[in-house]
C-alpha cells in the first residue's frame, strides 16, 4: 500500500452496503465518454487509496455497479482527495486530467450524499479542494509524418497473429489515420452507422456530449471494411446492423461476437508503434497527425474543423496551435553564418 492508503479498510462490504454508481451517473453526466472517464478515475482512486486491484472493461463496469460503501466512507475526504491529486500530479498528469479526476470523485461524493450514505458536508468540503499547479492542457503528443503513419498502418498488420486479426487491425488503423476518430468513437461504431448518402458512403459517428456527425468514408476504408465484413460473415455470429463494427479476436484467430473496447484499440496502436520502431504513439496522436497533415497541405481550417467535429472553428484553431510547430530560427541563423558549409571544425 502507498502512504495514501488507509489501514484496516474492509474491502468486502457487508451485504447490501454497495452503491450503484453506474446507474445514477447518467443523471449527473450525460456523455458516455464522460461516464467512462469517471469510472476510470474512481477505479484509480480505489486502487491508490484503498489498495484494491485495478480493473478494466466489463470488470470495471461491474465494480461501478457495486462500489463498497464502507470503503468509500473511509477514503472520501478533502484531505485524501488533495493528497491523491498531488499523487497524480507527481505521475505527470496534466491540468485537464487533474480537473477530470477531481470532478469524478466529487461527483461520486455528491451522489452518495444524495442517497444519504455520507453526510452533506463531505462533498461540500471536497469541492473546496483546489487544483494542484500543473501544466495547462493535455500532453503535447506527437505529430507523425506521412511516412510514419504509413509505417504504423503496415505494423498494425504485421503484429497480427492471424488473417482475421490482420483484417481487423487494418480497419482500425485505416479509419483512425484518415477519419480522425477518437478511439472511444471507433469502439462505439455499429454496422448500421454506415449508410449511402447521395451515392457517398457515410459513417455516423457518436461523439462527445451525445453529438452525432456524418463523415464521408475514403475508398481505402470501404475496401478494408469489405474484407473484414466477409470474414465476419463466415463466423457463427454474422454481422447485423446493431452488432459492433470492431470485434475481439480469440487466440486461435476466431472472431468473437463481442466488441473491441477503447483499451483494446489503445493496445493495438501501442504494439504497432513498437513494431514500427518510432517510439510511443497514442491513438489520439493519430487524430493530431491527421489534423496537422491537412493543415500543412493547405486544407481550409473549416474543413479540418468539420472532420474533427469541433463545435466551432476557434476550437480547431486552438487544437492546431497545440501541435508541435516547427521553430526554425536557430537553423536559419546557422545558415546565415554559414556554419553548416564549414563542416565539423573538430573533424580530423
Amino acid at each position: 500500500m502507498s502512504n495514501l492508503q488507509r489501514q484496516n479498510i474492509e474491502i468486502i462490504p457487508a451485504e447490501g452496503m454497495t452503491f450503484n454508481f453506474a446507474a445514477v451517473l447518467p443523471g449527473q453526466a450525460g456523455s458516455r465518454h464522460t461516464h467512462r472517464a469517471y469510472f476510470r478515475w474512481v477505479d484509480q482512486y480505489l486502487v491508490d487509496l484503498a489498495g484494491m486491484k485495478p480493473t478494466t472493461g466489463a470488470m470495471r463496469i461491474q465494480r461501478m455497479c457495486v462500489l463498497p460503501i464502507p470503503v468509500l466512507r473511509n477514503i472520501l475526504s478533502a484531505t485524501q482527495l488533495r493528497a491523491w491529486l498531488g499523487l497524480l500530479l507527481g505521475r505527470g498528469q496534466g491540468k485537464q486530467a487533474l480537473m477530470q479526476a477531481r470532478a469524478s470523485i466529487i461527483t461520486l461524493a455528491g451522489l452518495l450524499a444524495e442517497a444519504n450514505w455520507v453526510d452533506d458536508y463531505v462533498p461540500a468540503t471536497m469541492s473546496r479542494v483546489r487544483m494542484p499547479r500543473a501544466e495547462d492542457g493535455q500532453r503535447q503528443g506527437r505529430w507523425l509524418s506521412t511516412d510514419e503513419i504509413r509505417m504504423m498502418m503496415i505494423s498494425a498488420r504485421n503484429i497480427a497473429n492471424s488473417s482475421n486479426q490482420s483484417l481487423r487491425n487494418n480497419v482500425i488503423m485505416t479509419m483512425l489515420c484518415t477519419m480522425a476518430l477518437r478511439r472511444e468513437e471507433l469502439s462505439l461504431v455499429r454496422w448500421e452507422d454506415i449508410s449511402q448518402q447521395n451515392n457517398r458512403a457515410v459513417l455516423r459517428v457518436h461523439g462527445k456530449g451525445k453529438k452525432t456527425a456524418s463523415i464521408d468514408m475514403p475508398r481505402a476504408v470501404i475496401l478494408a471494411l469489405e474484407h473484414w465484413h466477409n470474414a465476419i460473415r463466415a463466423t457463427d455470429h454474422p454481422p447485423t446492423g446493431a452488432s459492433p463494427l470492431l470485434r475481439r479476436i480469440w487466440k486461435g484467430g476466431g472472431i468473437s461476437r463481442y466488441g473491441l473496447t477503447p483499451n483494446g484499440i489503445w493496445v493495438i496502436i501501442d504494439a504497432a508503434s513498437t513494431d514500427a520502431g518510432i517510439g510511443h504513439v497514442a491513438p489520439h496522436d493519430l487524430r493530431r497527425s491527421v489534423a496537422g497533415t491537412l493543415q500543412h497541405a493547405g486544407v481550409p481550417i473549416e474543413k479540418i474543423s468539420r472532420l474533427l467535429r469541433h463545435s466551432n472553428v476557434s476550437i480547431t484553431e486552438k487544437y492546431l496551435n497545440r501541435l508541435p510547430q516547427a521553430n526554425e530560427g536557430a537553423i536559419l541563423m546557422s545558415d546565415a553564418l554559414g556554419l553548416d558549409e564549414q563542416g565539423d571544425p573538430f573533424a580530423f
